[in-house]
């Protein structure tokens, strides 16, 4: 998986994907979901590390099938928000 944390006003910014579908476009219907790099390429990291940076986030995204199972996994994500996307999940994280 590759992670990428942004510090913002309002608290870290968590993106993390698939490497497998960095770059890569999804659709459903009329909505489609593009993995842009600029937003989510980050660093190589391993489950245990993406639920260290979900715990300490304000806001992520996540997109692939084994981030999005990381998050639920470790309860970030309840299993009946997750979208999907053509052959691909997506997730959104808050904390309020």
């Amino acid at each position: 998986m590759l992670l990428r944390e942004r510090s913002t006003p309002e608290g870290l910014l968590v993106s993390v994907c698939d490497a497998d579908v960095l770059g890569e476009t999804f659709e459903d219907g009329d909505v489609s979901l593009t993995v842009e790099p600029d937003f989510y390429d980050g660093d190589e990291a391993t489950s245990d590390e993406v639920t260290a940076s979900l715990a300490e986030a304000s806001v992520a995204n996540l997109v692939g099938t084994e981030a999005v199972e990381t998050a639920i996994a470790a309860g970030f994500v309840d299993e009946a928000n997750v979208l999907e996307f053509e052959e691909t999940l997506h997730a959104q994280y808050l904390r309020m």
